[in-house]
């Protein structure tokens, strides 16, 4: 059975968890019960589900979602919610699976409840048994929305991300944000290495099981304060950035001086020190201990003013 001409069809594609990759068609005039139990329309068989966990509601072009009071709740783009209108793009979060609500690739033909349910558990199957309970990619789930999905439904553990060539790490402890390391450089500290993954948008994720590991250092500020200051300072860098040589690129002083140091300001004095160190613009972010943003306004002003070049 189609949906009825001139109505928009919707799916819900599982981006994460146990599904991911599946999509489930959703009937127009048609209540559709998630939940733990196979007597439902859409079966999640997994233990942070509730037998009847949520509804939703597809009606004259309208989709809604209601929790049924659920344990551990649903939740719409990162907020706990009993009831919802959904528009197309929205993200779930029901157990360990995030879904995203799309409009249907086929208009929402020959749609069969039994058949779309027996197609998740073919994806369930054919998903490795080493991949986690909730894995998926950061381009369909960017870690700002991913964060603040963990944030609100209190999660612990160990976000994983991995692009191929860099390896990140976010620890969570009831859903906020404690520590961050890349490629295992504790130096980097926590705050500087949150704010460099949050630039990262390609790549697999996977969250792991807390691995008990404790950290002199802990970040103290609320996972949401975290974004909001780093998403702040990575749209004022990228400006910057865009006139900076690249991380690979060398550095050295401009010999002779002819203007005198006391020109430069503290924070630039700490960068022109590094780049006679080290010479390298990676090492000068990697060795400051400034933030990016403070050491890319520093290195910027340092080349503007001549005291430092691109070798």
């Amino acid at each position: 059975m189609s949906n009825p001409p001139g109505t928009k069809a919707y799916a819900l594609k599982f981006i994460s968890g146990k599904y991911q990759g599946g999509e489930f068609p959703l009937k127009s005039d048609k209540e559709i019960v998630i939940g733990r139990s196979s007597e439902l329309d859409m079966v999640l068989v997994e233990d942070m589900v509730s037998r009847k966990h949520a509804k939703i509601v597809v009606q004259a072009g309208k989709v809604t979602i209601a929790d049924l009071g659920s344990t551990n709740g649903t939740f719409v783009n990162g907020e706990k919610i009993k009831q919802a209108r959904l528009k197309e793009g929205d993200r779930l979060l029901i157990g360990t699976s995030i879904l995203k609500l799309l409009a249907a690739a086929d208009g929402g033909k020959a749609i069969d409840e039994k058949a779309a349910n027996a197609a998740l558990e073919q994806v369930a199957a054919a998903k490795p048994k080493s991949a986690g309970a909730m894995s998926g990619r950061i381009e369909e789930v960017p870690l700002p929305d991913l964060l603040q999905l963990f944030q609100t439904s209190k999660k612990n553990g160990v976000l994983v991300v991995n692009t191929g060539q860099n390896d990140g790490r976010i620890y969570l402890r009831g859903g906020k944000v404690y520590y961050a390391v890349i490629d295992g450089n504790h130096e980097l500290g926590p705050q500087k290495s949150f704010n460099r993954l949050i630039t990262w948008d390609k790549g697999g994720f996977e969250l792991q099981p807390p691995d008990g590991q404790e950290f002199m250092i802990e970040l103290e500020e609320s996972t949401e304060a975290l974004l909001m200051d780093s998403l702040r300072q990575l749209d004022e860098l990228r400006r910057i950035e865009s006139s900076l040589p690249g991380r690979q690129s060398t550095l050295s002083l401009e010999l002779p001086l002819e203007k005198p140091l006391r020109e430069l300001k503290p924070d630039e004095l700490d960068v022109f020190q590094l780049v006679h160190n080290f010479g390298s613009v990676g090492l000068v972010f990697d060795k400051s201990s400034a933030s990016d943003l403070e050491t890319a306004t520093a290195l910027h002003s340092l080349l503007k003013k001549g005291f430092v070049k691109r070798t």
